[in-house]
């Protein structure tokens, strides 16, 4: 039973929907593929310390700039709150991710610095690149272009600061416990893993973060002091709530009308902003060539992340995003629905990557989860975006 049906749906055929569906994925697959190839042995151009700078700027910069510029030239305070269950949805969807991958950890029994790794893999965030692509397509069912790109973009931006909320959050406490307590476990036992924490030089203290509650006083200032002592100043989610003050009309018009004092910030974010989705997915090729030819985790958890994030998770959103339409709690935008429904299908978050950095745990088996769950995620998100379109329009 559709979502919500117009008389478009019924013009719109299966297959065109699956075209226009397929496309945006195609261009991530493209530009990905292209990144892989720098980062390769050949060429050797997108080397791990290029990418480690790249990915700096990006966090540091161009996704702050992308948040900041696409929201603030859109958005009103009375959207945020008709927004407001955005939140909700990504709330209950991060949820069912965190029990499924318990369960999932509980069942396969992956080693015990892979326990928080498994658990954080089944939450995502939506690829910058998707909705402009598809926004773009002649075909596309959102209707005019320059109207749909903006939107969508707020959309995913909001989504996007949201989602790193979460996992700078709860991913990073479960992460960071799990790597403690390995490294803990091994610490007298193991010389060979003692002379690599001493080498790491980090992570040698008993603290350890609890997986629950998301309210611990520590574990933002735990988050800030990491994220100096690899080179990032700051969050880009923390940075997106500086977006949260354009939303009052009076002084978004300082900075989004033009001829306005402070119209050229505007226009400097959304220059920089524009950077953040190519080098975004060029970082990502790169990195899922460290996850090629190695086994250094069991297939059948690599593949029941999979099942979770693809099949599971997807059939959840729908029946969150058609219960809240039942209850009335969505505006009518087709396009808002569909960026709900992504936010359940989309693959692991490259932050994943990132913390599993910052303890030095997990690294390659982490390279390994990106490797097949994007490959997979090529067909599950045409396949998924298809049956979406359908069910929104």
């Amino acid at each position: 039973m559709s979502i919500c049906s117009t008389p478009v749906a019924s013009k719109m055929k299966f297959w065109s929907l699956l075209v226009v569906a397929w496309l945006p994925v195609l261009q991530v697959l493209l530009v990905g593929l292209f990144g892989a190839l720098l980062a390769s042995s050949r060429f050797n151009i997108l080397t791990s310390n290029a990418r480690t700078n790249i990915n700096k700027i990006v966090y540091v910069v161009f996704v702050p700039s992308l948040v900041f510029s696409s929201l603030a030239s859109t958005v009103t305070l009375k959207d945020i709150i008709s927004w407001w269950f955005m939140p909700v949805n990504m709330g209950i969807v991060f949820s069912i991710g965190a029990v499924l991958g318990w369960i999932a950890v509980k069942a396969f029994r992956p080693g015990e610095h892979l326990q928080g790794l498994v658990i954080a893999c089944n939450w995502g965030t939506i690829p910058l690149m998707i909705i402009p692509a598809n926004c773009n397509e002649e075909d596309n069912p959102f209707g005019d272009a320059n109207t749909c790109n903006s939107l969508g973009l707020s959309y995913v931006s909001l989504s996007m600061a949201l989602g790193n909320f979460y996992i700078w959050t709860h991913s990073y406490s479960i992460m960071k416990r799990s790597a403690e307590l390995y490294k803990e476990m091994f610490k007298y036992s193991t010389p060979i893993y003692t002379v690599k924490e001493e080498r790491s030089g980090r992570d040698t203290d008993n603290s350890y973060v609890a997986f629950l509650p998301l309210t611990s006083e520590n574990r933002y200032e735990n988050v800030r002091s990491n994220l100096k002592n690899k080179g990032f100043v700051g969050g880009g989610s923390e940075r997106a709530v500086v977006t949260t003050k354009c939303s009052c009309d009076k002084m978004k018009s300082l900075v989004t009308e033009e001829g306005s004092p402070l119209w050229v910030i505007q226009d400097s974010a959304k220059l920089l902003g524009n950077a953040a989705i190519p080098c975004t997915v060029l970082i990502l090729g790169g990195n899922l060539t460290k996850g090629i030819g190695r086994t250094l985790i069991k297939p059948l958890v690599v593949l029941s992340i999979i099942v979770i994030r693809f099949i599971v998770l997807p059939a959840c959103g729908i029946g969150i995003v058609a219960a809240a339409d039942k209850l009335g709690f969505l505006p009518r935008s087709p396009l808002y629905r569909y960026v709900l429904l992504l936010q359940s299908t989309v693959p692991p978050a490259m932050s994943i990557g990132t913390i599993a950095q910052l303890f030095d745990v997990g690294e390659e088996e982490c390279s390994i989860i990106f490797l097949w769950t994007h490959l997979v995620a090529a067909l599950a998100l045409t396949l998924w975006s298809t049956v979406f379109m359908s069910l929104v329009l």
